[in-house]
């Protein structure tokens, strides 16, 4: 087992400036902007934190503790140095970073108001990360509310040298419509890679609750209320269930509708959204195309119309003839296979499960530098978690599979 495997964290985040898009964002469009003010506060509990932060963006209204402990609570922001200097102390070479609180504002229904902010962002990101390129890889946010401004902006984006763009979990518009081939055109031909992170899209600026700020409140709920078997119950339907549909049926509509057929150049990567069920997701998907062993394929179901005869019984039909109908040369998990990577941080179900999946649809993140990630402690957990993986496999997942996607070679960069 090689002493410093090639690290390259598919989850980490650019912490903007709080003052970033009022400053920066057309005038007419200030007010309604991304921004964060910083207080201080008695603290809620003995030793607990002062700093505390307000944040506002589009359908959502927060507060925060406004440093990462973890970090020493010093704030990275703006300042890549500083990244680096914490990516080295967490055995990170490459990090790919998204967007941080910024995440909740740019993708919402407003679609100028979403697009100004991708633009004002990735100008930012260029402007203050370009020469860090090499350690650090940047997405740049493109909301799909219009495609040919997404179009616009992903040709944009390449020329000023990222080398990946993120687009909403949930989108404006199913993942399996054909409207959105000239996004997928556009970013295969520009030679960027789509990733995906959770809570993003879905965002309806008249909503005073976002999804999202419900979401918050009702974790805040449960932890400040009395466990009854009911709460654990809930918590765990909400985190094992409900918490793997968005990944789920964004995998689902891509295969689905054919996006990897006809774009093999591109690969999908799921981020921030662990990956134990990505094993039984993709039984189920092939699962759908067979009929199995023992099984009646004369097996008739519907309503039978007596008024018609019995040669023409359009609501009758013999149920496993769909099973007959998949479109596409390979089979689902085929194209999961080959085209999609999905990202976890401490999730011993996905590696015991990576034959199944296969290897290369796993990839690993730290998620810095937020307080639900790894960072500090990332070296002691890969050594923990990847005990007993095959070294080649450990490479693969931890830095091969997606450092060979975006460019890097499986050596530490200078």
């Amino acid at each position: 087992m090689p002493d410093k495997p090639f690290v390259v964290s598919a989850d980490g985040h650019i912490l903007e400036p709080t003052d970033l898009f009022i400053t920066r964002l057309p005038a007419h469009l200030r007010e309604r902007g991304v921004w964060e003010e910083d207080f201080e506060i008695e603290p809620l509990v003995a030793g607990g934190a002062r700093n505390f932060r307000r944040l506002h963006t589009p359908g959502f209204e927060g507060w925060t503790i406004s440093r990462y402990r973890q970090t020493g609570g010093r704030m990275p922001e703006g300042d890549p140095g500083m990244i680096i200097e914490d990516m080295d102390l967490d055995g990170v070479d490459v990090a790919v970073m998204h967007p941080n609180l910024s995440l909740f504002g740019l993708y919402s229904d407003d679609h100028e108001l979403s697009m100004a902010h991708a633009r004002v962002y990735n100008d930012y990101v260029a402007e203050r990360f370009a020469p860090y390129f090499h350690r650090i890889v940047p997405t740049a946010p493109v909301p799909i509310t219009d495609v040919g401004d997404a179009v616009a902006e992903i040709e944009r984006v390449a020329g000023l040298g990222f080398r990946a763009i993120l687009l909403p979990a949930t989108p404006p518009r199913n993942y399996y419509t054909r409207d959105l081939d000239p996004v997928w055109a556009a970013a295969q031909a520009s030679g960027v890679q789509p990733f995906f992170h959770t809570q993003t899209g879905g965002v309806k600026v008249d909503d005073p609750q976002s999804t999202t700020l419900k979401v918050v409140l009702e974790n805040a709920a449960q932890v400040n209320q009395a466990m009854t078997e009911k709460a654990a119950a809930k918590r765990m339907v909400t985190q094992a269930v409900y918490g793997t549909l968005v990944p789920s049926q964004l995998i689902c509509q891509l295969v689905g509708g054919g996006v990897p057929e006809r774009f093999p150049g591109l690969h999908f990567s799921l981020i921030e959204f662990n990956a134990h069920w990505l094993s039984s997701l993709i039984g189920g998907m092939d699962k759908c195309w067979v009929t199995g062993i023992g099984q009646d394929a004369d097996w008739w179901l519907g309503q039978w119309d007596d008024s018609r005869p019995a040669g023409d019984q359009p609501n009758m039909a013999q149920l496993f003839k769909l099973n007959d109908k998949w479109p596409y040369p390979l089979r689902p998990s085929e194209y999961v296979r080959r085209q999609f990577h999905v990202q976890f941080q401490d999730d011993p179900v996905a590696l015991a499960c990576r034959h199944i999946t296969g290897v290369s649809t796993l990839v690993w993140g730290n998620d810095y530098p937020h307080a639900e990630g790894t960072f500090r402690g990332s070296r002691q957990l890969i050594a923990q978690q990847f005990a007993g993986v095959p070294d080649d496999e450990r490479q693969a997942i931890l830095g091969g599979t997606l450092g060979a996607l975006l460019g890097f070679e499986s050596t530490v960069p200078v």
